[in-house]
């Protein structure tokens, strides 16, 4: 069995898998992280290795437990990838996005795919059926956005995402939700017709903690998952553990 930790900006992931089958997935808050390995280590015993990607900051300490409980593998740029990589900036692609590519490969070998992962920031990746990783964009997710016109502006209220009720805000606070959420879709929406200009065959990947928000609004058609990153992760695993 695989253990798979994903540190993102605000939470933590943690997926335990079977070969290729999910059998456990949790999402921490970080204090709580230490004391979840333990319980992890005990409810599945089975577990021999683990991969770890990290985009914050966690502990040595975590790190040094983690490796001394499971052959432990950290994702940087250095580890070996399932694809070729053409980013002109290697070194600084964020191992999230790495842990993104490798799942589009994985579960859509030979096809031209846009993963977009919806989350504090919003990420576009893009592989084509080469498998060879062009890059993508990246933009800031929801609560960016609403913590933005709070954070940089004198008297807008910093408010909780809602669906706004009409496109048009007769008031400030509905002015903020139809520019935040209608501006999110209609950039999504955007950027994947741009990309359907080029690749008529394009397969779209929506995932990340808005996803779901997110996926019933959008016009053009995608798939929507929330375990696309972790999925990643345990093929990276896999894939290393093979060579």
């Amino acid at each position: 069995m695989n253990l798979v930790i994903d540190v993102g900006n605000t939470y933590i992931k943690i997926g335990v898998f079977d070969t290729s089958s999910m059998v456990y997935k949790e999402t921490i808050e970080p204090q709580g992280f230490s004391g979840f390995i333990d319980k992890v280590k005990e409810d599945y015993p089975a577990i021999k290795n683990a991969i770890l990607s990290s985009v914050s900051n966690i502990s040595k300490e975590d790190v040094n437990k983690i490796s001394s409980f499971f052959n432990t593998l950290i994702l940087d740029h250095t580890l070996k990838i399932p694809f070729e990589n053409l980013y002109t900036t290697p070194t600084t692609l964020g191992v999230d996005r790495i842990a993104l590519v490798a799942a589009a490969v994985d579960q859509y070998p030979k096809k031209n795919t846009l993963i977009i992962d919806a989350g504090t920031c919003i990420t576009y990746d893009f592989k084509n059926n080469k498998e060879q990783y062009l890059g993508g964009a990246i933009a800031p997710g929801i609560r960016l956005r609403y913590a933005s016109l709070n954070n940089y502006t004198a008297n807008l209220p910093l408010l909780e995402t809602k669906i706004p009720e009409n496109y048009i805000g007769d008031s400030t606070e509905k002015s903020i939700h139809s520019g935040v959420v209608n501006g999110i879709l209609c950039e999504i929406d955007g950027v994947i017709a741009q990309y359907c200009n080029t690749y008529n065959d394009l397969t779209v990947i929506l995932t990340g903690g808005d996803a779901h928000f997110l996926s019933n609004r959008l016009k053009n058609s995608i798939f929507a998952t929330s375990n696309f990153l972790l999925e990643g992760l345990n093929y990276i695993l896999a894939f290393n553990n093979s060579q």
